[in-house]
């Protein structure tokens, strides 16, 4: 009989990679800049965080980022998604484009977002560049206090280090190729 063993969810792996080294949840709190409440929300599989967030906790725990952007199995990756479609809290999903990206500067994702919606939180801010190519439907840029209206076909190369937010501003569902370079 084949035994199936189910890999780790993120929550899981960020919370193991986050004792493995000795990091509270107060101390990745303060390197994250993420409310603690947040922190426990994303290892307790409660929310899904955004690439940008990814990126931070990487950053404040001295990982390679793929360690946390690697997708899961694809049973499980497959269910997640289901999950993802049946609660949509945050309004949108991503794909890692380049898993084996492991130890480069460039990852790239597709970024799907639901019609007349944000990506939760204040913003996004991560070291490096990002560049957003828009393949259907409409969204709105938004870096700094600079709003950048993009529909299919058109791109948009930003210094990521800023606060920046996205919005689809159309009427049905907007896929995105952002990739992003980070130091």
């Amino acid at each position: 009989m084949a035994r199936t063993v189910k890999k780790a969810s993120l929550g899981q792996r960020i919370k193991r990679l986050r004792t493995s080294r000795q990091i509270s949840l107060e101390t990745l709190a303060n390197e994250t800049g993420l409310a603690v409440e947040q922190l426990r929300r994303i290892e307790e599989d409660e929310m899904k965080p955004p690439v940008a967030v990814l990126l931070t906790l990487s950053r404040a725990m001295e990982i390679d980022s793929s360690d946390l952007l690697k997708e899961e199995d694809e049973a499980l990756a497959q269910e997640r998604r289901a999950q993802a479609v049946a609660k949509r809290t945050g309004h949108y999903s991503y794909q890692v484009l380049t898993p084996e990206s492991r130890h480069k500067h460039l990852k790239g994702f597709l970024v799907s977002i639901e019609p007349v919606s944000d990506l939760e939180g204040p913003g996004y801010q991560h070291e490096g560049e990002e560049f957003v190519y828009v393949l259907k439907g409409q969204v709105r840029v938004t870096v700094g206090d600079n709003p950048n209206d993009l529909a299919a076909g058109q791109s948009l190369h930003f210094n990521s280090s800023l606060v920046h937010k996205l919005r689809n501003t159309g009427d049905r569902p907007c896929e995105l190729l952002v990739v992003l370079y980070t130091p």
